[in-house]
């Protein structure tokens, strides 16, 4: 049976009416599968991996003919992997598969009847009355060009309503992504028939929201895994299973994270953890399953707890980082800081996938307001974490070359001055870190300093410094670097 397609403004300028009409399709079909529109799919389980990338797996119950026939799976991902596909059917081999990703739009079907003959119908705006004319569709680039009669026009954008009428919709255009397959079966009969395909297009991360109360020392956290889905399909009613980790990719896609404010600190682990999470594991990953169903609707993301701890030990902090044995012009702003752990006992008691932690704290009159975020790599359990959330307004640093000295052709002495200030009303203590102590051919070590310092790697050393309230503190080192 012959289909028909009416589009009620056909305009000139980029198909705009047409691309509007495609949208509001996509948007349909995205509501009626949130809404229980029947699907073609079967029993789907969904693996979403951090690295924009998913393993989806469908069993259909279907009737499969004896011999070679074709089968057709619709509603698989729009941006399938084809030669990542798998597909089993008991006493059935696959012969031949194929992905059509053309899919049907007013673009797409106008796109197709190059070299057809259409139905334009112009409607009078002052009468109503309708004319009719054939038209073959010359080309579509840029615009679309016809031949009516003996004459060319181009579609035109002129406010008049005008539609396309197409006799049918060309067999390789889809009103949704499908998979077809020839397969060879020794029987014919129903029975369940599975594929299994990777895809890009569904990704998750952690968001993570902190209520921090300073004067108690203690911080409630809540994990949500946001999920997003922009493969261009719905899965319905699936079993979904978050992977946290990277898998390797041939052409991988990294873990998407969003800049880090300048100052802010590079990593946010300060001793990673030992301890293993009760948790199920694949391989080195960690599996954090959705507790029941759910449909993952295209174009959509979707939240889900997966962590909320309440009272964690947690302490405020200040740190400052001196990229190199250099002087700042200035006094610059320590960065403030909250650390707590992951651990079992007195921690969060799991291990974190990673995302952004965002940190909140109630002000005089008790609500919570906003007073930063940091990113969080994957963290193991037993962790003890320190999160820059922002620039300190009263607590102040500056770095100061006081002499450098050359000592001989590959060795020089640099002795630094770093003066900390606090205009708090209680006292504070800043971890001075001086970093660049090894890079390229350089070694750098301590040959003296006013107070002792901790090494937290062969890159740098940290003071723990404490500052009075409204008050100063000095700190003196000094180093001889090798080249």
């Amino acid at each position: 049976m012959a289909a028909r397609f009416t589009a009620t403004r056909f305009t000139m300028a980029g198909l705009s009416a047409l691309a509007m009409a495609g949208a509001m399709m996509g948007a349909m079909q995205a509501a009626q599968a949130q809404t229980g529109e029947p699907t073609a799919q079967g029993d789907v389980s969904v693996t979403i991996y951090n690295d924009n990338l998913a393993l989806v797996q469908d069993v259909r119950q279907l009737s499969i003919p004896g011999g070679v026939s074709r089968i057709e799976f619709p509603d698989v991902s729009a941006q399938i992997r084809p030669e990542t596909l798998s597909f089993s059917a008991p006493g059935a081999a696959i012969v031949e598969q194929n992905f059509d990703y053309d899919l049907l739009s007013p673009d797409t079907l106008m796109e197709k009847a190059v070299g057809q003959v259409v139905t334009i119908v112009r409607t009078n705006p002052a009468s109503g009355a309708e004319t009719r004319e054939q038209a073959k569709v010359l080309a579509v680039n840029g615009g679309v060009v016809l031949q009516i009669g003996n004459r060319i026009e181009v579609l035109r954008d002129d406010g008049l309503p005008v539609r396309v009428i197409f006799d049918k919709v060309p067999a390789n255009l889809r009103a949704r992504p499908t998979l077809s397959v020839r397969v060879n079966s020794d029987r014919a009969g129903t029975r369940p028939a599975s594929i299994r395909y990777l895809t890009p297009g569904l990704a998750w991360s952690a968001d993570y929201v902190a209520l921090f109360d300073a004067k108690a020392g203690k911080v409630d956290v809540q994990g949500w895994v946001t999920l997003t889905n922009t493969s261009g399909t719905t899965y319905t009613n699936a079993n979904t299973l978050l992977v946290a980790g990277s898998v390797n990719q041939r052409q991988a896609t990294p873990y998407a994270r969003r800049p880090m404010p300048p100052g802010m600190a590079a990593t946010s682990i300060r001793n990673p953890g030992t301890e293993t999470a009760g948790r199920e594991q694949l391989g080195d990953f960690y599996l954090y399953p959705i507790a029941n169903r759910t449909t993952i609707a295209s174009n959509q993301t979707k939240q889900v707890s997966f962590l909320d701890v309440q009272g964690v030990p947690a302490r405020a902090g200040y740190e400052y980082v001196n990229g190199w044995l250099t002087t700042s012009t200035e006094a610059q702003s320590a960065d403030s800081v909250v650390s707590f752990s992951t651990s079992a006992s007195g921690g969060l008691g799991d291990a974190l996938p990673a995302g952004t932690v965002r940190f909140y704290q109630k002000d005089a009159s008790g609500a919570p307001q906003f007073t930063g975020e940091n990113q969080l790599g994957h963290t193991p359990m037993g962790s003890q974490l320190a999160l820059a959330t922002g620039k300190a307004f009263d607590v102040k640093v500056q770095p100061v070359v006081e002499q450098r000295q050359k000592l001989g052709d590959s060795k020089w002495r640099t002795t630094m001055r770093y003066e900390l200030t606090n205009a708090r009303p209680d006292a504070v203590t800043v971890d001075l870190v001086q970093q660049g102590l090894d890079f390229a051919w350089a070694d750098t070590r301590i040959a003296s300093e006013s107070l002792k310092s901790e090494r937290r790697s062969a890159d740098a050393v940290a003071w723990h410094v404490p500052v009075p309230a409204n008050g100063r503190a000095t700190v003196t080192a000094t180093f001889e670097t090798r080249y």
